[in-house]
C-alpha cells in the first residue's frame, strides 16, 4: 500500500496556519462573548471576601471549640465534719406582768379622770377623784366631838378645883344649919302639940321638913367627898375610849377620802378608759384598765428544747428591736392542744417603753446535733434522680496529656441532711449537709456547674 502520510513540513505548515486562524477569530470582536467574561469577572470579585471571610470563621470556631473542651472551674476540697448547729425559732408574744381593772371601793360621783388612754403612769400616781364634800362634812363634825370628849377627859385627869371643893363645902354647911333651925323648930311644935295649941298635921310637917334637909344634907356630903377623893380611874378609862372612838371614826373617814382619789397600784400603761366625768358610779366599778410595763415573753416550746433551758440562761428575744433577756422560769404544764411547755423570758430593762403587750416576737436557740457528713455549697450541687443530689468530683485523666492540671468531672450522688437558713449562714453563701459517696478530701466543682457534663474536662482554680 502507498505510504499516504503527509510530509512533516507540511504538517507543520498547516498547524501554523489553523493556529493563527484561531487567533484571528479570538481577535475579532465577538459581543457576546465579553459580556459572559464581564459578568464572570464581577462575581469573582464579589465572591472572593465572602469565601475567605467564611474559611477565617471556620478556622476561630475550630480553635474555640478545641479550646472549649478544657472548662476553668472553681473547686474546693471537702471537709467532713461529726456534728453540726441547728438554730430553730420559736414565736410566742409580750406578756404584761399584771393587768388590773381598776375601780373605786365606794360609791359616788365621778368628778375628775386625771390621765388619758396610752398614757404612762408611776406607782401611787393618781388617775381619778370622786366627789368628797359629804365626806369632808363628816368629818368637821366628828372632829368638834372629839373636841369636847377631849376637854372632858382632860377634867376628869386633872380632877376637882379647889373652887368646886369649896362650894360643896358650903353647900354642906347651909345644909347642916338648915336641919338644926328645924329640929328647934319642932321641939317648939312638939311642945304647942302637947298643950294642944296647933293641929296634929302641923307637928308632921316639921317632922317631914327636917328628914328631907337629912336627905339633901347627905347628898351634899357625898358630893363633897367625892371631890375630895378625886375622880375615879373607870371614869377616866371610860371617857379616854369616846375619845378614842372618835378619833377612830375620823380615821376611817379619812381612808374612805383617800380611796375617793384612785391610784395606780404598779407603773403602767392605761389601756382603757370605761367611765367619764359625771357618772355615779357603784363601788368595785371599773373605771380604768393599767397593764404593767414591766415586759416578759411568754413562748411556748418543744418539750426536748424546753427542757435544755435553765433560769437564769441568756437569750436573745427578736421582735422589732433586740432585746437581751433571761430565762425566768419553764412552767411546768404541758399545753394539751399544741403539745409544748410555756418558757417566760425576762426582758432587759431597757425594753420597756419600746414593747408592748400582744407584741409578737421569737427566740432563735442553737441545738447541737450529732451527724457524720460533708458541707457543700449550694452552686455545687445540681438535681439527680430519685429525691438525690449530685456533685461533680474532679478526676485525673487516665491518657497522658500536654498539661498536668487537667482533669475531667463525673457526678457523685449525695443526700441532703441538713441546709443552712438564712440566718446561720448570715454573710456567707449558704451550705448544705450531705451524706453519700462523696469522701473527705474529694476535690469538687464549687460553681458553674450547668455548663458541665459527665467527663467534661476541666482547668481547677481553687
Amino acid at each position: 500500500m502507498a505510504d499516504r502520510s503527509l510530509p512533516q513540513e507540511t504538517i507543520d505548515s498547516a498547524s501554523q496556519r489553523g493556529a493563527v486562524g484561531k487567533l484571528k477569530r479570538y481577535l475579532t470582536p465577538q459581543p457576546r462573548w465579553w459580556i459572559g467574561l464581564g459578568v464572570i469577572g464581577l462575581l469573582l470579585a464579589v465572591a472572593a471576601p465572602i469565601v475567605q471571610n467564611q474559611l477565617v470563621a471556620q478556622e476561630t470556631q475550630s480553635a474555640e471549640a478545641d479550646e472549649a473542651k478544657v472548662l476553668s472551674v472553681e473547686t474546693l476540697t471537702v471537709d467532713a465534719v461529726s456534728s453540726y448547729e441547728v438554730s430553730r425559732s420559736y414565736t410566742g408574744e409580750i406578756a404584761a406582768l399584771r393587768s388590773s381593772d381598776l375601780g373605786f371601793n365606794r360609791g359616788g360621783e365621778l368628778v375628775r379622770v386625771l390621765v388619758e388612754e396610752g398614757d404612762r403612769v408611776s406607782s401611787g400616781q393618781a388617775l381619778a377623784q370622786l366627789d368628797i364634800q359629804n365626806l369632808q362634812t363628816q368629818r368637821q363634825q366628828l372632829e368638834a366631838q372629839r373636841a369636847e370628849a377631849q376637854a372632858r377627859l382632860l377634867e376628869l385627869e386633872r380632877g376637882a378645883r379647889q373652887e368646886d371643893i369649896a362650894a360643896a363645902r358650903a353647900e354642906v354647911r347651909d345644909f347642916e344649919n338648915q336641919l338644926r333651925l328645924q329640929e328647934q323648930q319642932r321641939s317648939r311644935r312638939q311642945f304647942l302639940y302637947e298643950q294642944g295649941a296647933i293641929a296634929r298635921e302641923q307637928l308632921d310637917e316639921f317632922a317631914f321638913g327636917a328628914e328631907a334637909l337629912e336627905a339633901r344634907l347627905d347628898r351634899a356630903k357625898s358630893n363633897l367627898d367625892e371631890l375630895l377623893n378625886g375622880t375615879r380611874p373607870e371614869q377616866v378609862a371610860a371617857q379616854r375610849a369616846v375619845v378614842q372612838q372618835l378619833e377612830a371614826s375620823i380615821a376611817d373617814l379619812d381612808i374612805d377620802i383617800s380611796k375617793s382619789t384612785l391610784k395606780a397600784p404598779f407603773d403602767g400603761i392605761v389601756s382603757a378608759q370605761q367611765v367619764d366625768e359625771g357618772v355615779v358610779v357603784s363601788a368595785g366599778q371599773s373605771i380604768l384598765r393599767l397593764v404593767e410595763e414591766a415586759p416578759e415573753a411568754r413562748i411556748g416550746m418543744p418539750q426536748a428544747a424546753a427542757s435544755r433551758l435553765q433560769a437564769g440562761d441568756a437569750v436573745t428575744v427578736l421582735g422589732t428591736e433586740r432585746h437581751s433577756a433571761i430565762v425566768k422560769s419553764v412552767l411546768p404544764e404541758v399545753n394539751p392542744d399544741t403539745r409544748t411547755q410555756l418558757v417566760v423570758f425576762q426582758l432587759e430593762q431597757d425594753a420597756v417603753g419600746r414593747v408592748n403587750p400582744g407584741q409578737t416576737v421569737r427566740v432563735e436557740l442553737t441545738e447541737t446535733i450529732a451527724a457524720s457528713g460533708l458541707w457543700l455549697p449550694t452552686q455545687a450541687l445540681t438535681q439527680d434522680i430519685r429525691g438525690l443530689w449530685s456533685a461533680y468530683v474532679l478526676v485525673p485523666i487516665a491518657e497522658e496529656t500536654d498539661e498536668e492540671d487537667i482533669y475531667e468531672v463525673q457526678p457523685t450522688a449525695v443526700e441532703i441532711l441538713h441546709q443552712e437558713s438564712v440566718s446561720e449562714a448570715a454573710q456567707n453563701e449558704p451550705r448544705v449537709l450531705v451524706q453519700g459517696t462523696l469522701q473527705e478530701g474529694d476535690r469538687i466543682v464549687a460553681n458553674g456547674i450547668h455548663r458541665l457534663v459527665p467527663g467534661q474536662q476541666v482547668r481547677p482554680i481553687d
